[in-house]
């Protein structure tokens, strides 16, 4: 039974990531997985689970944009910026619809964005929900994200009810705390659902009941995206057999402007953009980054990662 891929799991609230990272594992009999981009626990919806040799591309399937429905609770602040955490102040709010879509509105695009204290990010070696645990404080240096919209949904009394789109690596916790700010209210995030990541949607995610039953209908497999489809959206390049050869034996593979795939002219691809490697058969390989100019039009291929 083929396991490597992708399965997107309908995460339900209550569990980590890892927990439901773990409980795949078992369903699947210890094959390898792992998930492509953590949410909280009280968090639900899409979970895209990598199976099998599909978890070295982890990492690129966890950078894809991100789309969520959050509530914010107006009016009331936390330590945790969510419903978990100590209240640390509350006041009535006396916000309008319209201050609310005003403030909306310009939240949207590239911005800096300070981390939150309890998050997983490091500093040190060290995670700072692990120092926010023990009531420390540090400095955190703001990091680009980019909020592509923010859409009103509802408003009813404190509660605020929106769909964000944004950039991996965004903290909607930390952008309905600087909402809260805006408004001159401060607000928690009371509510998240993510309902999208890549190519993975909401409406197409397994429950875990399903999981479990396909599994015991020994069908589980059918559930998986093949690693191919689920990087279709990136530009790839086809090896001859000879090329092919050089990239999984670690060799470094000249590409030529006239070598075919769906990248476009090779000349327009730059050192630092993802390649998608595949076979003469059309069997994706692996992935590289790192692309030296030859001239010519020519770049050459020297590390990479490969799947197969």
């Amino acid at each position: 039974m083929m396991f490597d891929g992708v399965l997107n799991v309908l995460k339900p609230p209550g569990m980590t990531s890892f927990d439901v990272v773990a409980w795949v594992r078992r369903q699947m009999e210890g094959i390898r997985t792992g998930h492509t981009g953590t949410l909280d626990p009280s968090a639900a919806g899409v979970l895209p689970i990598c199976t099998g040799k599909a978890t070295r591309a982890a990492d690129l399937l966890s950078a894809s944009d991100k789309c969520y429905r959050a509530e914010m609770t107006l009016g009331i602040t936390t330590d945790t910026l969510d419903g978990d955490g100590r209240i640390l102040s509350t006041m009535t709010p006396d916000v309008s619809e319209e201050s609310i879509r005003h403030v909306l509105a310009g939240m949207e695009g590239p911005q800096m964005q300070v981390p939150p204290m309890y998050s997983a990010v490091q500093t040190g070696g060290v995670r700072l929900y692990e120092l926010a645990r023990k009531g420390q404080e540090v400095e955190r240096s703001p990091r680009l994200i980019v909020i592509y919209s923010l859409k009103l949904l509802s408003v009813r009394g404190p509660k605020v009810m929106f769909d964000v789109e944004c950039s991996k690596g965004t903290y909607v916790r930390k952008l309905c705390a600087d909402l809260g700010d805006r408004l001159g209210c401060g607000a928690y995030m009371s509510f998240l659902l993510r309902l999208r990541t890549g190519v993975f949607r909401l409406e197409d995610a397994c429950t875990l009941e399903t999981v479990s039953s396909l599994k015991a209908e020994g069908r589980l497999a059918e559930a998986v995206m093949p690693l191919k489809e689920a990087l279709s959206g990136h530009r790839g390049v086809v090896l001859a057999e000879e090329q092919a050869a050089y990239f999984t034996s670690g060799g470094p593979v000249t590409l030529r402007p006239d070598d075919q795939g769906k990248c476009g002219d090779i000349r327009t691809i730059k050192n630092g953009d993802l390649l998608l490697i595949y076979g003469p058969r059309g069997e994706l390989l692996g992935f590289t980054k790192d692309l030296t100019d030859a001239g010519n039009g020519r770049m050459i291929i020297r590390k990479r990662k490969i799947f197969a």
